[in-house]
């Protein structure tokens, strides 16, 4: 397997940006999530960050990231960013918004610009796994690049898968 993946929308913004970063390929397989890739590099689920497209009671989309192992509160989200009611996007849905196949979704370089929203305890946590824009590719970074460049708000609704 090669060590370089080709370029993504999600490395190109991470380069212009001059965000250091290090690729993680690994075998990508349907719906194993991010707790199969942090079996298989070796990480804490907790520190594998997956990148979710929501939306809200308008279907105006969003980004949430959350740990590797753990689920989104809706409600608690919902009332955090001031919106009636949250619910994930139907995977087609979200691949139209972001640019990006679900299981390949990064945050970064997706096709709409959305509001970010990062569970809070990830920006404690001093480098993290999250998608690269393609399907068994992640990259490891600082999280507060997350802010930096996305503008994501930190908010509270993890519960544990």
């Amino acid at each position: 397997m090669a060590k370089h993946v080709s370029e993504t929308p999600a490395t190109q913004l991470l380069k212009a940006s001059k965000v250091p970063f290090t690729e993680h390929p690994y075998e990508y397989i349907e719906h194993g999530g991010a707790q199969h890739s942090a079996q298989v590099l070796g990480w804490d689920p907790f520190h594998v960050v997956k990148t979710l497209i929501m939306q809200d009671q308008d279907a105006k989309p969003l980004v949430v990231l959350m740990h590797g192992n753990c689920k989104v509160s809706t409600k608690n989200l919902a009332r955090q960013i001031g919106a009636k009611s949250v619910e994930s996007c139907k995977p087609e849905v979200a691949n139209r918004h972001s640019g990006y196949l679900v299981g390949g979704t990064s945050p970064f370089g997706t096709r709409k610009t959305m509001p970010v929203y990062i569970e809070k305890s990830i920006l404690d946590i001093p480098k993290i796994l999250i998608n690269g824009g393609r399907r068994g590719y992640l990259v490891e970074i600082e999280p507060a690049a997350c802010v930096q460049l996305l503008g994501a708000k930190a908010v509270q609704c993890a519960l544990l898968d």
